[in-house]
């Protein structure tokens, strides 16, 4: 991984509302001129939303839309073809507004363990019930984000890849509080140490490029997000506390990067873009660190993903988040 990596000052979550992929792309192309990202459209059904894409990209794994859910099946189904079809689409619309585009560009794809605490086995509980299932599904994700990444650097050779795990369940895993399918019980706690080894196996596979961890849930755990090696965390800054202090603290003297989800991600009246990045300042007293480093330590995004936001509002979030870290770059006190 790389040391100290730098970010662009301000770029997407993932998810943007409505189903047209040029228009998504060119709206996240166009707002971050230096770092762009691979915008997720959920609203066009199962295989769009993150979990059905990202099963999509599973090697040798294949799930299908049950009832209850994305469940494991033996072959690659309608529902799996359906999901690479659109990534496909949208990995087109991509090369075609970034023709001649050197630097950063963002992509995502969901975690291992939010993704074990999403599928479900054959027999009807989460893979998150089988630490055996928890390691293959690793392994094939693993694999699976190899090859887009490959795919990725030959359709935009000038392309510096950063690459997004999408982590919201990570928290509710670790702490036992996910849910067995009979609702009565709870899923066991995976060893910390089997836990950070298998997320550190999926970001290994970036070799020398960064890796952002999102997860808009409380508590975010920096210092195991660091330890596992993700070169930043994404994360609602609204949710924070000042219990939080010390393993930011940390995690910036550690040269870790802060993905500070300061904008809204429903639609809502929108603070000027220096009131929008207060917090940030106000943390950055609190913490005593240098507001020189403000503008390079910090990439301002939406709280989370914009797929339940109106087109106009996402578009708005979008643009607010480069004025907003702008006015973090040129006022950092």
């Amino acid at each position: 991984m790389n040391a100290n990596p730098t970010f662009g000052p301000a770029t997407g979550i993932g998810s943007l509302p409505g189903g047209d992929a040029r228009e998504a792309v060119k709206a996240a192309t166009g707002t971050f001129d230096d770092f762009p990202f691979l915008p997720e459209l959920p609203a066009r059904g199962p295989g769009a939303d993150m979990i059905g894409r990202t099963a999509g990209m599973l090697v040798e794994m294949y799930a299908r839309v049950e009832p209850s859910g994305w469940r494991f099946g033996d072959r690659p189904g309608r529902d799996t073809k359906r999901a690479r079809s659109w990534l496909g689409e949208d990995l087109d619309a991509l090369e075609e507004f970034t023709q001649g585009y050197e630097g950063q560009v963002k992509v995502q794809a969901v975690g291992p363990w939010t993704l074990a605490a999403a599928l479900e086995l054959r027999n009807g509980e989460l893979a998150l019930s089988d630490l055996g299932a928890c390691r293959d599904l690793a392994g094939s994700l693993a694999e699976g984000i190899r090859l887009h990444l490959d795919e990725l650097r030959r359709r935009i050779p000038g392309a510096q890849l950063v690459l997004q795990l999408d982590e919201p369940s990570l928290m509710a895993v670790l702490r036992g509080q996910v849910r067995t399918a009979s609702g009565y019980r709870t899923h066991r706690v995976p060893d910390r140490q089997i836990a950070e080894a298998l997320l550190r196996e999926v970001i290994g596979v970036h070799g020398d490029g960064p890796v952002v961890v999102h997860s808009c849930a409380p508590d975010v755990p920096f210092a195991f997000l660091r330890r596992a090696g993700a070169a930043a965390v994404s994360f609602d800054f609204s949710l924070l506390t000042e219990r939080d202090d010390d393993a930011i603290g940390e995690a910036v003297e550690g040269g870790m990067r802060l993905f500070a989800g300061v904008v809204p991600g429903t639609d809502g009246p929108l603070s000027d873009p220096a009131g929008s990045v207060s917090g940030v300042r106000t943390l950055w007293r609190r913490l005593g660190l240098h507001p020189g480093l403000l503008a390079e330590a910090v990439t301002v995004t939406p709280t989370c993903g914009l797929a339940g936001a109106s087109p106009q509002y996402a578009w708005a979030a979008l643009a607010h988040c480069v004025q907003a870290a702008r006015s973090l770059a040129d006022n950092p006190e």
